[in-house]
């Protein structure tokens, strides 16, 4: 191709050929600029595994571009903007565009270096109708939100009712763990290829996370493949147990499509017209269809669009007043000694990944009651997770797991101690602390933190109906002279040592 002509600049986290800017790009007329840069990939401690997903994908899919007859200019460049400076000298284009970024961050330097936007469906929701959605409400609720899209896109509508008559069934999706063997369906595992090795053996030393095993697709091919399975095989019985969590299991019936979703390799609509077309079919009972359909079109839509209207400063609310740097644990790898924290860190070292239940009341409850820094646990979690983009992190940690906005986005604290983790695993069993203990060298540390973390916000959450109860129970406590000082002793030893007697 000859210089001029308009350029599309393909972010990684939209690789796909239907979406923004690339739907009606022209091979005859159009060229694509992929950047790999190097400064952001060494400016974080990235997880392997994170790193090796987007970089491969990026690559895949710039591939696939030229075979279609795309020039395409990827490029490794200190920054994006000295590669697309690099890409301008070289090519001269009369524009170059892309597709609305999925981040703040993206978005600041597309103005910035004049790179002109085209509109992104790459969610179901655009960002423009969750706030017209949002706008006026006193108060933003997922539920109706949910329904709201429910109704208007038809997934598991009877007419103008939900398939049922009911929009929730979280309470048949509640169930713990079950006991003994249980038959888990096995993800699809892709075998690594020359282009994997090729850029593994490129990726910074010293960073953490293991090497990839192929659980994670790398293009759209394997996204589809893995698609099909998960309807077939996990959808099935996902709704049950999508709140439990296991020692021995790190996937249980989870659908792992959140990577390839979040890359632009797989669309939530064609997502969820799969699971209506299971269901209708009776293949996927309505309990595991709705659950799925509520984290894709319903959490997953709704966490993207209050990303987007909460606004920039969201991201550094600490309406908690929470100072503690991270624990060892998270920092070193050093164990903590306790084995349902201590398994977590070791799927997340392992796969970069866990499912939303471990995310939310194993290390986002640690981090709330220990009263861990939202923005460093927000970096870490954006940092070691596969499917950790900003978008994702942000609402998910400030709001929903820190309670970091005062309660915009969540009811309540999702603070719960030992008892809670106990129901809904088999980490306790074995572990050597004892979860119905507050105080004294073997009380489980969530436990302790649980009770402390309710008292000293007393104030604050006296005045919450869906905690107060639980506030006031506090002062019931026989051992509850003691809490505040094994609390300091847990929080203190979960920034060194494992705690011991």
């Amino acid at each position: 191709m000859t210089r001029g002509g308009r350029t599309i600049l393909v972010f990684g986290d939209q690789l796909n050929r239907r979406v923004g800017a690339l739907a009606d790009a022209d091979p005859a007329r159009d060229r694509v600029l992929l950047v790999e840069s190097t400064g952001k990939i060494t400016d974080r401690r990235w997880h392997r595994q994170r790193l090796h997903v987007i970089l491969t994908a990026m690559r895949r899919f710039g591939r696939e571009l030229a075979a279609e007859g795309f020039a395409v200019d990827h490029r490794t460049a200190p920054s994006f903007t000295a590669a697309l400076d690099a890409h301008r000298s070289e090519f001269a284009p009369a524009e170059v565009i892309a597709t609305e970024p999925n981040s703040r961050a993206a978005e600041a330097w597309c103005t910035r270096v004049g790179v002109g936007t085209a509109r992104s469906d790459q969610f179901l929701c655009h960002r423009d109708e969750f706030a017209a959605f949002a706008a006026g409400r006193k108060r933003t609720v997922m539920e109706d939100f949910y329904r709201a899209q429910r109704t208007r896109f038809g997934y598991l509508m009877d007419g103008d009712e939900p398939a049922g008559g009911v929009w929730n069934l979280d309470h048949e999706n509640r169930e713990p763990l079950p006991r003994g063997e249980h038959p888990w369906p096995v993800p699809v595992q892709h075998a690594l290829d020359d282009l994997d090795h090729e850029v593994l053996a490129g990726l910074p030393d010293g960073i953490p996370g293991a090497d990839p095993v192929g659980w994670w697709p790398t293009s759209r091919a394997q996204a589809l493949v893995q698609l099909e399975h998960v309807i077939a095989n996990v959808v099935p019985g996902f709704g049950p147990y999508e709140d439990a969590m296991s020692a021995h299991n790190w996937h249980l019936a989870h659908t792992l499509l959140s990577v390839p979703l979040n890359l632009g390799l797989l669309l939530p609509g064609e997502v969820l017209d799969r699971v209506e077309e299971a269901y209708r079919a009776g293949a996927v009972p309505l309990a595991s269809a709705e659950g799925l359909v509520r984290q894709i079109l319903g959490w997953r839509e709704y966490v993207w669009g209050m990303y987007w209207w909460k606004g920039a400063g969201y991201a550094t609310r600490n309406d908690l007043d929470a100072q503690r740097p991270l624990p060892a644990a998270f920092v070193t790898g050093a164990p903590s000694g306790l084995r349902c924290l201590d398994g977590v860190l070791a799927d997340v070292e392992a796969q970069g990944w866990a499912h939303h239940i471990p995310r939310l009341m194993v290390l986002g409850n640690l981090a709330l009651t220990a009263g861990l820094d939202p923005q460093a646990f927000t970096a870490w979690m954006h940092e070691r997770f596969v499917d950790g983009a900003d978008w994702v992190m942000v609402p998910n940690v400030i709001g929903m797991a820190l309670h970091a906005d005062g309660g915009e986005m969540a009811t309540k604290p999702y603070a719960a101690g030992g008892a809670y983790i106990d129901r809904m695993s088999d980490y306790c069993g074995e572990c050597r602390y004892d979860r119905t203990k507050r105080v004294g060298p073997d009380a489980c540390p969530y436990t302790t933190l649980y009770w402390a973390f309710l008292d000293e916000h007393r104030e604050r959450f006296l005045r919450n109906h869906r905690v107060a109860r639980q506030v006031r129970a506090f002062d019931r406590l026989r051992d509850a002279d003691g809490i505040a000082a094994r609390a300091a002793e847990v929080r203190a030893a979960l920034g060194g040592a494992p705690l011991v007697d």
